[in-house]
């Protein structure tokens, strides 16, 4: 039984940390659907692995990270620990690995937008994405 529900709870740990929206405990919903062409030279900073772009829309303005060849992530800039205060965005730290809002000094996981340090208990809000190689749709 105890294996079983190991398993279980794996199984729901994986589905959390995928580049999917949900509903967010804190940051309220806002709509969001836009394309964009990564292979194209207007997106230069999403043509490898590791780059990012920063988009408007949402609450605070959206960050858009390319994971692997086929795969993005999409992120709500406001922090979720204080949304509501316009100096609280987050941004790409230099290393390019985290996520930070330098206004509280809560610091977030890139891959999958889990909290790492500070005050945030929430992971950032997350918007779904697809991309077909050609067109990158950010949507919730």
């Amino acid at each position: 039984m105890k294996r079983v529900s190991l398993y279980f709870s794996l199984l729901i740990g994986l589905f959390l940390c995928q580049c999917d929206g949900y509903q967010h405990p804190t940051i309220p919903e806002v709509n969001v659907n836009f394309t964009i062409y990564p292979n194209s030279v207007s997106y230069l900073d999403l043509n490898y692995i590791g780059g990012y772009m920063y988009f408007t829309g949402g609450v605070a303005g959206i960050v858009v990270y390319r994971l692997d060849n086929a795969t993005f992530c999409a992120y709500d800039r406001a922090c979720p620990y204080d949304w509501e205060n316009n100096e609280a965005w987050i941004s790409v730290e230099e290393s390019g690995l985290t996520l930070i809002d330098e206004h509280c000094g809560s610091q977030f996981n890139i891959i999958d937008g889990g909290v790492i340090a500070g005050p945030a208990r929430f992971p950032l809000k997350t918007y779904r994405t697809r991309y077909d190689g050609m067109i990158l749709r950010v949507y919730n």
